[in-house]
């Protein structure tokens, strides 16, 4: 009998496209005090399968990453036990400070999935420059993914 973890196991094609089609990262960082420290943030993913946020430079994931890059990744939906659907990602973060990064980060965060025309580009340009110097980017190289969907159980437990 194959094992019911393989059963919920999500390929590499619909991690991809789960992540493609989601908006918010649980992004867990290794607090000094040994407590993990998770926070919520948006991302995008980029050809490579990295994943990108932006943060103030100054938080204390960013002072965690740079001691400590591992990180622990979530992105989860379903309201229901057989909706449950998600991946953890076991990934290094780097953190990089760079305005030009910082800038293209935001402007891919903002437009996941929506087309815009050169003005509405460079009025979101204008509008994330306002705060990008304060802010780093963290960019995660992936190492290890687990992943379910209950859904593929059809409502067998």
């Amino acid at each position: 009998m194959p094992s019911r973890r393989n059963n919920i196991e999500l390929s590499a094609t619909e991690i991809r496209s789960f992540l493609d089609s989601s908006k918010t990262l649980i992004i867990v960082s290794n607090g000094k005090d040994g407590y993990p420290h998770p926070m919520p943030m948006w991302f995008y993913v980029d050809d490579a399968g990295c994943l990108y946020c932006t943060t103030f430079s100054k938080s204390q994931k960013v002072m965690n990453w740079r001691r400590d890059p591992r990180a622990s990744l979530l992105v989860e939906s379903g309201e229901e036990y057989a909706q449950l659907k998600g991946v953890v990602i076991y990934a290094r973060a780097e953190v990089i400070d760079d305005l030009d990064i910082a800038i293209d980060t935001l402007v891919k965060i903002n437009t996941r999935g929506a087309t815009i025309d050169p003005a509405q580009r460079q009025a979101l340009i204008a509008a994330v420059s306002k705060t990008a110097s304060k802010r780093v980017v963290i960019k995660f190289h992936p190492e290890r993914y687990v992943s379910w969907d209950h859904s593929k159980l059809g409502g067998r437990y």
